[in-house]
């Protein structure tokens, strides 16, 4: 090893990225959690999820490695202690960290972080429902002190969340499935609601994700949905079970898939939704996020070969 270099650091093999830019390995996170058992400073929690509900694993985990670079998109400080301590193989499920897949999903984070505050601008006491939000940690990001947090979550991993991320008294979890729609009842709609749905709408049925928005639609009038989706080449590519890393990881069918061109059609979904727009990716760092991605979603040929896209539905 030579002189003065940090064993935890390693360069940046992305030719998408300028200059000799150094990428903290994911030894930085986990060192974290070694030396806080070693020292005992902090309790680390087994985790063990499977299928859909794993996934907030990996959004966690590409999240705080993000996070910890020299130059982060999100400042998210919450995931990267999470990831410390979460008794969970990260790198051997995962992989290393993909540095461009990483940054897109921080700032995939962002869009949602954004729309969050603008509603908050406008409602400061109103309801912040999330849909799926896994270890989400957008609360301690975006809260202005007064608003109402709703996280409507599965059984496993509304008591993961609880467990790892303990809330104050505006914030609540509730298990139970999105599909089930009694978790409206559960909602204070006199201050203005905003839901989000960030990764979830993928994972479910193309009939039951008419089914959600409408039910939203139908229920929080004046209010609105962010969600995103996957272009369909994307959704295919998982039900055909490529989506997968070398250690053996494989992402869970997307049964959803939705091409930009396609974004309107979410309006006849119910006739209480006023319109739906797509929500642009903030310009992250690098040839690609700095400059080629911002092209991408202005060109129609173009904008289904992003993985993504954010889109909000607002209600009548």
């Amino acid at each position: 090893m030579k002189e003065g270099r940090d064993p935890l650091v390693r360069p940046s093999s992305g030719a998408l990225y300028k200059g000799p830019i150094q990428v903290p390995t994911v030894a930085r996170c986990l060192q974290v959690r070694a030396r806080a058992q070693e020292h005992k400073e902090t309790r680390v929690t087994s985790v063990e999820l499977s299928g859909v509900p794993e996934t907030l694993l990996w959004n966690l985990y590409h999240r705080a490695f993000e996070a910890a670079q020299p130059r982060p998109v999100l400042d998210d400080p919450k995931a990267v202690e999470l990831v410390a301590r979460i008794g969970y193989p990260f790198e051997e499920t995962f992989g290393a960290p993909n540095p461009l897949l990483a940054q897109g999903q921080a700032l995939r984070v962002r869009t949602f972080d954004d729309a969050v505050r603008d509603f908050l601008a406008a409602h400061p006491d109103g309801t912040v429902v999330t849909l799926a939000e896994g270890l989400e940690t957008q609360f301690w990001r975006v809260d202005n002190g007064r608003a109402q947090w709703l996280s409507v979550e599965l059984p496993e991993t509304a008591e993961v969340r609880q467990a790892l991320l303990p809330g104050g008294e505006r914030q609540r979890v509730l298990a139970r499935s999105a599909l089930d729609l009694t978790w409206r009842d559960e909602v204070d709609t006199s201050r203005g609601v905003l839901i989000t749905a960030q990764g979830l709408l993928m994972y479910l049925r193309p009939p039951e994700v008419r089914e959600l928005i409408a039910g939203c639609a139908e229920r929080f009038g004046g209010g609105a949905l962010v969600f995103d989706a996957v272009p369909r080449w994307f959704s295919e590519r998982t039900r055909r079970g490529e989506m997968r890393t070398k250690q053996g990881y494989v992402t869970p069918v997307m049964p959803w898939g939705l091409d930009a061109g396609e974004l309107d059609t979410v309006r006849t979904a119910h006739p209480a939704i006023r319109d739906v727009r797509e929500l642009p990716l903030p310009r992250g760092r690098g040839a690609y996020y700095g400059a080629l991605s911002p092209l991408l979603g202005k060109v129609p040929g173009l904008r289904n070969v992003r993985p993504t896209m954010t889109a909000i539905a607002r209600f009548k």
